[in-house]
């Protein structure tokens, strides 16, 4: 009863005319900033972050907060419709951008809004109801623990590649490898730099993603000798009964994996849509169609990168801990109203917390009365002629690269992984999980050296704690559950070529395959 009264506290601030308008400024402007190629949710609160000094403190952080959450749902448009995605919706290529393929877009489009919107409102219930418990848990997790957390995330290769799993895992390794380049934080030390200056703050993930996804793509259709003709064809929006009962279960799903995964620090949108897809890959009724333009391949990950988002709030207002880069911007706007997040948050300024959560609500539902309805217009980047709106993607990739550090170079790089994104489809093999090494490889070496410090070398500390032995024994089960697999499977096929070799013995020579079938 208590909460419900807090609830309806937040709910008298968030709900004043000046509140509702940041509201609704910050969830246009995150929705239009995850539209535009590079500019992501970090950049833009930096920009903007010297506009809030005239600006009070709640409505200041509603609007923030509304162009970090609202970003997440714009980035997955770009995903689905152009293969352009931010790192909060690389999965979305996979199943959304399939979809796009097959003439489904407003099928995808419409999935991901309503799966956010979902996502959005678990995390809110947990966010209301559990912040100031859930907060602690930030504080059971040591550095061994996350670094079996990390470990768990490349376990989700084998589900997020789309060809084989050698080729998945040879991909995270190369991701790994690309996310250790640049200056060592312990050391000092350049590695993999080859003496190139501009290396040495390391390869971007804008870049990185980018070329692989967006540049190589257009690389694709222009080397294909297929016409791509102007988008014509009837519109499907709203999906049917039948699909909404395949949406709903996936998103719910993701709901709970990304509200849960973005307490952690270092946990997060990024691996919560890694998580959530491969959850679905395992327990989905239509698992064996994920990877191939699926609803549920879209709808899972979709409410994972939305629940995250929300409840990445909860260690920064319960504990003071920013979980991630975006985090740490809100932390400062914190600081810069004279407002320090911790456990004392949520009883010295109760009106600041609850006018947040409420807003949260709110902006939801503006997310979804925005985004739906725009679906339509969406779709008319498909009414351009190709040949006229590659050159618009290609430059606004290059913009959106230049724009974070206004370095030539980064452009340069962008080109780069352009290439090598084209010639890995050309080979047949899904850049999706070098994305997801490159993002947990240097997490996991931070994790790792923080591990070996503590434990002065000993490798029994990631057996001894509790939390990073039960995701290490965890990890083993599904190795080995992996391993009786591909080895069942291989003993089946010779079996089955002998089978087939048999009945093509049975045929008499020069008879019609049509007549031994009876037809």
């Amino acid at each position: 009863m208590e909460v419900l009264n807090n609830l309806a506290f937040g709910f008298s601030h968030a709900l004043t005319l000046h509140n509702l308008m940041y509201c609704a400024i910050g969830c246009t402007v995150g929705t239009l900033v995850g539209l535009l190629p590079g500019l992501g949710p970090l950049a833009t609160i930096s920009l903007l972050l010297p506009l809030t000094y005239s600006i009070d403190t709640t409505g200041a952080l509603i609007m923030l907060a509304g162009i970090y959450y609202g970003a997440q749902y714009g980035d997955s448009v770009s995903a689905i419709t152009m293969k352009i995605p931010h790192a909060s919706s690389i999965v979305a290529c996979i199943d959304g951008y399939a979809m796009t393929l097959k003439g489904q877009t407003g099928l995808a489009l419409f999935t991901a809004g309503f799966s956010s919107f979902i996502g959005g409102t678990v995390a809110i219930v947990v966010l209301t109801f559990l912040a100031p418990s859930l907060g602690e848990v930030a504080f059971l997790f040591g550095p061994a623990d996350y670094c079996a957390l990390m470990l768990v995330g490349f376990v989700c290769v084998s589900f997020v590649t789309t060809g084989s799993l050698i080729n998945g895992l040879a991909m995270c390794l190369v991701g790994v490898l690309l996310g250790s380049v640049g200056t060592d934080v312990n050391s000092g030390t350049a590695r993999f730099t080859f003496d190139l200056p501009f290396l040495a703050d390391g390869v971007g993930i804008v870049s990185i993603a980018l070329g692989c996804f967006g540049i190589a793509e257009i690389t694709k259709n222009l080397d294909s000798r297929e016409e791509r003709s102007p988008f014509n064809g009837k519109i499907k929006l709203i999906p049917t009964w039948p699909e909404f009962k395949r949406i709903i279960p996936s998103a719910l799903r993701g709901s709970v994996v990304g509200s849960l995964l973005g307490i952690l620090p270092g946990g997060g949108p990024v691996i919560a849509q890694f998580a959530a897809y491969a959850l679905d890959k395992k327990v989905s009724k239509y698992r064996h169609e994920i990877g191939s333009g699926c609803i549920e391949g879209v709808a899972g990950q979709a409410a994972a990168d939305e629940a995250a988002a929300r409840t990445s709030f909860i260690p920064l207002m319960s504990i003071g801990i920013p979980e991630n880069a975006v985090m740490a911007l809100m932390m400062a706007a914190f600081i810069i109203k004279g407002i320090q997040p911790g456990p004392n948050m949520i009883a010295g300024h109760p009106e600041l917390f609850w006018g947040l959560v409420a807003s949260m609500w709110i902006g939801n539902c503006f997310l979804l009365t925005l985004n739906v309805p725009l679906v339509r217009y969406w779709l008319s980047v498909f009414k351009v002629p190709y040949n006229v709106l590659f050159p618009a993607i290609l430059f606004f990739c290059c913009i959106g690269t230049y724009s974070i550090n206004n370095n030539l170079d980064d452009v340069f790089i962008t080109v780069v992984f352009g290439l090598l994104g084209y010639l890995f489809m050309r080979l047949e093999m899904d850049p999706s999980p070098l994305m997801l090494g490159f993002i947990l490889g240097p997490m996991l070496e931070e994790n790792f050296r923080r591990s070996m410090l503590l434990s002065r070398g000993s490798f029994e500390v990631f057996v001894n704690r509790p939390i990073s032995g039960t995701l290490l024994g965890l990890i083993a089960v599904f190795v080995l559950w992996q391993m009786v697999s591909f080895f069942r499977q291989r003993g089946k096929t010779p079996a089955l070529a002998d089978a087939v070799h048999a009945d093509h013995q049975a045929v008499a020579p020069g008879t019609p395959a049509v007549q031994q079938h009876g037809a």
